[in-house]
This record gives structure tokens, C-alpha cells and sequence, in this order.
């Protein structure tokens, strides 16, 4: 069997230095731009509680953000394939970080999807999707922390 290989190429520039560098811990900025070639720049930043500009995004977000989208790429191609309609899904995603003397790191995140699915479809089968759509996530296999999936199936009324 072949193995396929895909490489992914981001730039991030540190737009953060306003005008002594890293002279100083409180000095300097964390802002800076995530790059992708041919899609928008995504404006990031550390965390507020880490010195960082709240109102950007920033890596512990995005790492939430990624394990969300893919759960959910994948749970669609699969509802698909299963025959499941699914007309909305939403995910309230939370990731914990915990900081110690040791630093810090995710101990779980904990994915939320509300469903929708259409009254033909099997909310029994729709949920059981989501197993299989947790065990396919490029995303969730790559962590060394629990990702747990609490789905909620509603049936649209016809």
C-alpha cells in the first residue's frame, strides 16, 4: 500500500516590535501574521493572560479550532457515505490548558457538536458517525491528550 505524504507551509512573522525589540519582557509585542500562500492572513497573538492582544487569535484557540474543523470534515464525509443528511452542525469546542512549574500544556479538549440531521436519517446511525469521524481526524491522532467528542443529534421536524 502506498503512503501518501502532504506538506503543509505556513509563515509566521513576529509584527510585534515596537521599536526596542526584545529589549525588555514587557517591551515587546506577540503580535504577529500567520501566512499562507493564496489565502488571507490570519492576525495572531499570544493569549491576553500571556501578555498577548486578546481580540487576535492565538495558537491555543487554533488548536481548538483544528480539532474542531477536522472532527467535523470528517464526521460529514462520513454521515455522507452513511447515508445521513446533515443540514446544520455546530461545535462548542473547549480545549483545558493547565500552566505549573513545569509549563504548560492541553490536558483534554472536548468537542461539542450539535447536529442536525434530516427526519429520514438515523440519529441512531448519525451518532455513531461520530466514532468513526473521531478515529479518522488527522488532527486528534497527532495529540498527546484526550479528545473527547459529547455530540447531541437533533432530527429537523419534516
Amino acid at each position: 500500500m502506498a503512503h501518501d505524504q502532504h506538506r503543509y507551509t505556513v509563515e509566521v512573522v513576529w509584527t510585534g516590535n515596537h521599536g526596542t525589540g526584545t529589549r525588555t519582557y514587557q517591551g515587546y509585542g506577540r503580535e504577529h501574521e500567520v501566512r499562507i500562500a493564496g489565502k488571507p492572513v490570519i492576525a495572531g497573538s499570544s493569549d491576553a493572560a500571556f501578555r498577548g492582544d486578546g481580540s487576535k487569535h492565538n495558537p491555543e484557540d487554533m488548536l481548538v479550532a483544528s480539532l474542531s474543523s477536522c472532527h467535523m470534515l470528517w464526521y460529514l464525509h462520513l454521515a455522507a457515505v452513511a447515508g445521513v443528511v446533515v443540514t446544520d452542525y455546530v461545535d462548542q469546542a473547549e480545549g483545558l490548558l493547565v500552566v505549573d512549574d513545569k509549563g504548560g500544556r492541553f490536558t483534554e479538549v472536548v468537542l461539542r457538536p450539535l447536529v442536525t440531521v434530516t427526519a429520514e436519517s438515523d440519529a441512531a446511525k448519525a451518532a455513531a458517525v461520530h466514532e468513526d469521524a473521531h478515529h479518522a481526524c488527522f488532527i486528534a491522532n497527532s495529540m498527546n491528550f484526550p479528545v473527547r467528542c459529547e455530540p447531541r443529534i437533533v432530527t429537523a421536524s419534516a
